[in-house]
């Protein structure tokens, strides 16, 4: 059987080499992530936090800056203009993290400390088990989110069930591995009912069971973790399960976190004003095992490098490429040398390949502003023409900025967002080629052949306390009368009914309006009560206008929200 664990005969082989200090990640949806945003407007010339467009982060890398930040305050230096609400997060964040923290050696300072422990439980007010020795180190904790709403013109319950555990550790200061596993049950309001019943697939889950008759009630498990090592001084790896996001805005047009977890193999190297990151992911087809049977495994290979051109401008470049083979890794894909396969592919090779390039750019310790770039069969010709719209002219754009302590009110931040995808931008010929996971998009979360904007107010107005508010108004060309015009991912190009006039937004007009407001309060360490409210207006032409509005109330511990922002 020809390469058939590929992934893993690597893994060996790397393994065996010299290994070096390691880093474990935070998880996409850590509140740390909020913070170094802050952090790297603020500071506006930390070449660390610059080389921040790969995501999650490191901890050991993030922490240190923190570390740094905290050192300055206590010598009463505050260059960054840091406020008290992000010297008590910097405070959380090196609590959070304090096995990688210069603040604690092999026992924790007392303000890290629980001053009330259950027995060997809560030693730490953020680990229900803690294990601290210079060999070792584990953090056990429940992770538990419960989301209860009500929502117009609808009798059933809106819910979203999540119970389970998470943990991370250290072996000898040598060897990092974090792990999450939790068992889910959501019954979501209209945007995800429509979302399952257009794909037959649940956002973020990667196989799901229907709850009995109830087809609007889904049960899936979440399963992610990940070892992390360090082959060189500067150069980390990671091997497990889990999402992983590339850009600096809400959205990302290279990848996102939408879909659910991949197996991935990850390089990381971070040198001098260079961080380069080699990403091989293992996708999936569909959501259904039996029916996965009928097609080629399928995989996928990144590259982004980022480079600090000036103290405040970060430029970088992507690559990506989805191929599919027969029960195998096509090891030419571990070629960790950017753009090669792209030019190889112009050449003839039957591959997916795309092309992308991101900015930001950080101004006057309070705005930053950032765009990407996304190319797929790009022509010259064709893309400056005024009147064919060739079919092939697939591109994405991004532009966006942000805004801290806006207009002088302290946590006060303010985003702003622009995304324009072409039609067919994520197509291929192929489920196989397309760039999905699971039926669900790999980029952006609505698909191709769209225009949206975002608005997002977020405010932290006391330690405790987070308000988050946003608003995403698209517009989308759809399918109509069964002709394809690009919109969805998961068709294959091939059907498209002429090779051009495909304009932006052509096909059915869809128009899509979505608000949200969310209001969370910090009981304890990473364990949040929360209240939330949705209206989504959505229309497609011919077709009556859906209206929801959502009241949910939820609670949340050492878990993510689940949010509808599509």
């Amino acid at each position: 059987m020809q390469n058939r664990h590929s992934f893993l005969c690597l893994l060996i082989v790397l393994v065996s080499q010299q290994i070096f200090a390691q880093t474990t990640y935070l998880p996409l949806w850590a509140k740390e992530g909020w913070l170094l945003d802050r952090l790297e407007i603020k500071a506006q010339k930390d070449n660390n936090l610059n080389l921040s467009t790969v995501k999650p982060y490191m901890r050991k890398a993030y922490v240190a800056v923190a570390d740094s930040f905290s050192g300055l305050l206590l010598q009463d230096q505050n260059p960054a203009n840091l406020t008290k609400v992000d010297h008590y997060n910097l405070n959380r964040l090196q609590a959070n993290c304090s096995e990688y923290s210069a603040f604690a050696t092999d026992t924790l300072p007392a303000l890290w400390k629980n001053k009330r422990p259950v027995g060997p439980f809560f030693p730490s007010k953020g680990n229900a088990v803690e294990l601290r020795n210079p060999g070792f180190y584990l953090s056990i904790n429940p992770a538990v989110s419960l989301q209860q709403g009500i929502e117009s013109d609808n009798d059933e319950p809106v819910f979203f069930r999540s119970l389970g555990v998470t943990g991370r550790g250290l072996i000898g200061k040598k060897i990092g591995f974090q792990f999450l596993a939790t068992a889910n049950s959501e019954a979501g309001p209209q945007p995800f009912r429509e979302f399952v019943n257009r794909t037959n697939a649940v956002p973020g889950a990667n196989k799901y069971e229907i709850k009995g008759d109830d087809t609007s009630h889904y049960n899936y498990a979440d399963l992610r973790g990940s070892v992390t090592w360090n082959v060189t001084k500067y150069i980390n790896m990671q091997f497990g399960r889990d999402q992983q996001f590339i850009g600096s805005g809400y959205r990302s047009l290279f990848l996102s976190n939408f879909a659910g977890p991949q197996t991935f193999l990850k390089f990381n190297t971070r040198i001098w004003k260079l961080n380069y990151t080699n990403l091989y992911m293992e996708l999936s087809p569909t959501p259904d095992k039996e029916l996965n049977k009928q097609f080629e495994k399928k995989y996928a290979s990144m590259h982004h490098i980022s480079v600090n051109v000036t103290k405040w401008l970060t430029m970088g470049a992507f690559e990506s490429i989805v191929f599919g083979r027969k029960d195998h890794y096509d090891f030419s894909y571990l070629l960790p040398v950017i753009f090669l396969r792209s030019i190889e592919q112009q050449n003839g090779s039957p591959d997916n390949a795309n092309l992308g390039f991101d900015i930001k750019a950080n101004v006057l310790k309070k705005v930053q502003v950032y765009a990407q770039l996304m190319l797929d069969e790009f022509k010259k010709d064709e893309a400056l023409s005024t009147g064919d719209y060739w079919w092939g002219n697939k591109q994405g754009y991004q532009v966006g900025a942000k805004y801290v302590d806006a207009l002088g009110v302290k946590n006060l931040d303010l985003q702003a967002e622009y995304n324009q995808v072409r039609p067919f931008m994520y197509q291929y010929k192929d489920t196989v080629g397309a760039y999905t996971h699971a039926l669900q998009p790999l980029a952006h979360p609505i698909g191709g052949n769209l225009r949206e904007a975002i608005g997002i107010i977020r405010y932290q107005p006391m330690n405790r306390l987070y308000i988050f508010a946003r608003l995403n108004f698209w517009k989308q060309g759809l399918d109509s009368a069964g002709i394809n015009f690009g919109s969805d991912p998961n068709i294959d190009y091939e059907t498209r009914p002429r090779e051009n006039y495909f304009p932006m937004l052509a096909g059915m007009p869809a128009t899509g309006f979505n608000s949200a407001l969310q209001v969370s309060y910090e009981l304890g360490e990473n364990m949040f009560v929360e209240g939330g409210f949705m209206f989504r207006n959505y229309e497609e032409t011919n077709k009556p206008v859906l209206n929801t509005t959502q009241f949910s109330l939820g609670f949340r511990w050492n878990m993510f929200r689940r949010d509808y922002d599509y």
